[in-house]
């Protein structure tokens, strides 16, 4: 285990409750996030996985609890979430890319607007990373000419030209055509080799198994059992993961 040190996000009993507490979407989560692992939280559907998820970065705002980003607590009122949040890049099931802009534009807005880069480094930026995904000559193209799967692609490199410190990735690749699936993984595949923090909320156990470095496994708003790939999948022990792999193996 890594120093403390080496700790990016650290959440401690972490609660989202609706209808006055009668649902429990999260009850209880503590975990913490080092530099450089690739979390992989799998579960059944209503499992709490991607409110957790979306709790990292405030999307969804927590009843109680806390999170720990960078040594900030991103549920102080002293906080500023969006400026923590340029440090988070976040993919979802569907792309959020705007309809009437080239790719080129999507991908240069933010970095733009935000972080100040000029037109031009925004652009040689944009280039790089559309290149590193294979679709350099998708540039000036809108995104009603992509495939869905070129889209999250887009998506996720439009992500990186914030530079963030850790990727989020709320179900990717549930919203694509099975043989598209292949291609965007290979880009997640990627961004975990070249050392990138990522949290990835995924129903690809194949992923998860080869690219987790860490597994969690959430049913009913609390984690159950949390380790490694090769433990989770070959010996689990709890018994509703072992009930649920059964289901998805």
């Amino acid at each position: 285990m890594s120093a403390d040190n080496d700790v990016l996000i650290s959440v401690k009993d972490l609660c989202k409750h609706y209808n006055g507490g009668a649902i429990k979407a999260l009850d209880g989560i503590s975990t913490d996030i080092r530099k450089g692992e690739v979390v992989v939280v799998i579960g059944p559907s209503g499992s709490g996985k991607s409110t957790f998820l979306r709790s990292l970065n405030l999307l969804e705002r927590p009843t109680s609890g806390s999170i720990i980003f960078k040594g900030e607590d991103l549920l102080s009122a002293k906080t500023d979430i969006n400026k923590l949040r340029q440090k988070m890049g976040m993919v979802f099931q569907h792309f959020n890319l705007f309809p009437h802009l080239t790719i080129k534009r999507n991908m240069t807005l933010a970095p733009m607007k935000i972080l100040g880069l000029s037109a031009e480094d925004a652009e040689k930026r944009c280039k790089d990373l559309l290149a590193r995904v294979n679709l350099a000559d998708r540039i000036d193209s809108y995104p009603s000419q992509l495939s869905g799967g070129q889209k999250q692609r887009i998506a996720i490199v439009r992500a990186l030209m914030m530079e963030p410190e850790v990727m989020l990735f709320d179900e990717p690749t549930s919203a694509l055509d099975p043989e598209m699936v292949g291609e965007v993984l290979e880009v997640m595949k990627q961004l975990a080799d070249g050392g990138m923090t990522m949290v990835c909320v995924t129903h690809e156990m194949g992923f998860a198994r080869e690219v987790g470095t860490r597994v969690i496994f959430m049913d009913q708003g609390k984690i159950l059992e949390e380790n490694t790939p090769e433990q989770i999948f070959t010996n689990p022990q709890n018994d509703r993961l072992k009930a649920f792999l059964n289901k998805v193996l």
